[in-house]
C-alpha cells in the first residue's frame, strides 16, 4: 500500500470524523438547553417515538446513528427508537446515489420509503416486545447553590459548552481511530474484489451485503452503493445492506460496557430484519425480471 493511499485514507477519516464531531457537538449543545422538554416529550409520546427515530435516521449524515446510540446509552430514547434510527439511516449512501446520476438514481425514493417504513414498524414492534424500559423522565434542574454570579456562569459554561465539547471530542477520537483502521482494510482488499465476488454469487448478495453492512463505518454504505451503481447488486441486496449498516452506531454501544447485552439484541434485530426484507425484495425482483 502506497503512502498516497494511506494519506487519502487518513484525510477521509479526518473529514468523516470531523463531520461527526460537528454534528454531535452542535446537537449536544442544543440538547443541554432543551434536555427537560425533550425527555418529557419522548416520555409522553413513547408509543410513537420510533416514528421520530425513523424521520431522524433519514438525514444522510453518519452522525445520526452515533448520536442515537449516545442518547440511548444516556437513556433518553427507547430501544425501539434506536432500532428505528439504525434501520432508516443510510450514512453516505444517499449522497453517493444522488451524486451519480443514472437510471438507478430514481430508486433512491423507494429505498428511503422502504427504510422509513421498516424502521418505524420494527422499532414500534421492538418497544411492544421490550416493555418497561428505563427512560429518563426529567433531568435535575440547574441549581444556583451560591449567590456569586461568576459561579452561576461557570456552571452554565460547563453544562452548555465544556461538557458537550469534551463528550464530542471523546466520540471524535473513537470514530477517527475506527475510520482509519477500516479505511486501510478496505483500501487493501479493493472494491473490484468485492464486485467480482458479488457477481459470481448473485443469489447470496442480500446475505453478503448484510455482512458488509456490519462494517462500523460509512465506508460500508459507500461500498454497497457503488456496487449497486455498477450493476453488481440487485435492489434487494442494496436494501439489505443499508438496513444493516448503521455506521459507527454499534461501536458507540459497544464502547459502553453496560449496554453489551442490549447491543447484541440490537445487532440481531437489525441483521434478521435486513435478511428478511432484503431477500423478500430480491425474490420479487428476480421473479418479475
Amino acid at each position: 500500500m502506497t503512502w498516497e493511499i494511506a494519506k487519502d485514507v487518513l484525510l477521509d477519516a479526518l473529514k468523516d470524523s470531523g463531520l461527526v464531531l460537528l454534528f454531535v457537538f452542535v446537537f449536544h449543545v442544543l440538547l443541554s438547553f432543551i434536555e427537560d422538554k425533550l425527555s418529557h416529550f419522548l416520555t409522553k409520546n413513547h408509543k410513537i417515538a420510533p416514528l421520530f427515530g425513523s424521520i431522524f435516521g433519514i438525514i444522510p449524515q453518519c452522525g445520526t446513528s452515533v448520536l442515537a446510540s449516545d442518547l440511548f446509552v444516556q437513556k433518553y430514547i427507547s430501544l425501539g427508537t434506536l432500532i428505528a434510527v439504525f434501520l432508516s439511516c443510510s450514512d453516505e449512501a444517499l449522497i453517493v446515489l444522488l451524486t451519480n446520476p443514472s437510471e438507478k438514481t430514481i430508486m433512491v425514493l423507494p429505498l428511503i420509503a422502504s427504510k422509513f417504513v421498516i424502521g418505524f414498524l420494527i422499532g414500534y414492534l421492538t418497544d411492544v416486545i421490550f416493555k418497561n424500559q428505563e427512560i429518563k423522565e426529567s433531568t435535575e434542574e440547574l441549581k444556583d447553590v451560591t449567590c456569586e454570579p461568576h459561579h452561576h456562569k461557570s456552571v452554565k459554561l460547563h453544562k452548555h459548552f465544556l461538557h458537550p465539547l469534551i463528550h464530542s471530542l471523546e466520540i471524535f477520537l473513537f470514530v477517527f481511530v475506527i475510520n482509519v483502521g477500516l479505511g486501510l482494510l478496505i483500501a487493501y482488499v479493493g472494491e473490484a474484489t468485492f464486485a467480482n465476488f458479488m457477481v459470481s454469487n448473485r443469489y447470496l448478495t442480500p446475505l453478503f451485503t448484510s455482512i458488509i453492512g456490519m462494517i462500523p463505518n460509512c465506508v460500508g454504505s459507500v461500498l454497497i452503493s457503488e456496487l449497486y451503481l455498477s450493476n453488481a447488486l440487485p435492489f434487494g441486496a442494496l436494501l439489505s445492506g443499508l438496513l444493516m449498516n448503521a455506521g459507527l452506531g454499534m461501536m458507540i454501544l459497544l464502547k459502553n460496557k453496560d449496554s453489551i447485552k442490549k447491543t447484541i439484541i440490537v445487532f440481531l434485530i437489525c441483521f434478521i430484519t435486513s435478511i428478511i426484507f432484503g431477500y423478500t425484495s430480491s425474490l420479487i425482483e428476480w421473479f418479475m425480471f
